[in-house]
């Protein structure tokens, strides 16, 4: 009886010693002002597609290797009266900068997709500002104006990325339907898969270089028009004000 007695005050004694080490843990934390970040700093997302009542879609292309078929696909884009957004790195724009002063002549968006494609993630504050700045300084030079919209290489952001760009001016972009046109599995694959997939507010991701642009472009610009979509840039598609991002990275008009 004595033992079981003694084994209860020691589980209360353990308890209130956690109690208290809970306590002051949480006293340290809210003294130095973290307790939001520790227990409810929400991971912020950039916009992956967005909610509207339009049959309207945005159609982007990212540029960082090769320039073999941006010939084709402004011909094809032109054939179309389509305009949309190609998001163009620095090192990209210095190796072809006649065609990255074409893209801006024919009618298209410039987007910003970094200096020199790293995982932006992984850097500090102020490699971010560099990465950004630096090749926005380059759009500038070539439009005319600051780009507003912003692709993080490889899909890969956190909360710094965010909202280091957002002070820069830019709204970072996503897509919710990738053409997967990078594994190159032939032509008819991306175009099941862009229209089958496709929906209203749908921002879609194509490589300037995928093998075999030049053949399912025009198909998927053709589905898309007879099923009733537009397709304009990815800064006419947003909202630029008074507008949330739910959990799904969707824009919402508030």
């Amino acid at each position: 009886m004595k033992i079981y007695v003694w084994r209860k005050k020691s589980v209360l004694i353990a308890i209130c010693i956690v109690i208290v080490l809970i306590g002051f843990f949480l006293s340290i934390i809210v003294k130095n002002k973290g307790i939001v970040s520790v227990f409810s700093d929400q991971r912020r997302l950039p916009i992956y597609c967005v909610e509207t009542k339009d049959k309207k879609i945005a159609i982007s292309f990212d540029a960082a290797w090769g320039d073999e078929f941006s010939d084709d696909i402004l011909d094809t884009l032109d054939e179309y009266k389509v305009k949309t957004t190609f998001f163009l790195v620095a090192f990209w724009i210095d190796k072809y900068p006649d065609m990255a002063k074409k893209i801006h002549e024919r009618g298209h968006e410039i987007g910003n997709h970094s200096t020199t494609h790293p995982h932006m993630s992984r850097l500090t504050k102020e490699e971010i500002e560099k990465e950004l700045k630096t090749t926005g300084d380059k759009i500038k030079a070539i439009t005319g104006k600051d780009p507003v919209v912003f692709r993080p290489p490889f899909g890969d952001y956190n909360n710094l990325l965010i909202d280091t760009a957002e002070e820069l001016g830019y709204y970072t972009i996503q897509w919710d339907l990738d053409s997967l046109d990078w594994k190159e599995m032939g032509t008819q694959p991306v175009v099941d898969r862009i229209t089958r997939n496709v929906k209203k507010g749908s921002i879609i991701l194509f490589h300037n270089n995928a093998k075999y642009v030049s053949e399912f472009l025009p198909l998927v610009l053709e589905k898309l028009q007879s099923q009733g979509y537009e397709i304009v840039p990815v800064s006419e598609l947003i909202y630029k004000e008074n507008y949330y991002i739910d959990h799904t990275g969707r824009q919402k008009s508030k």
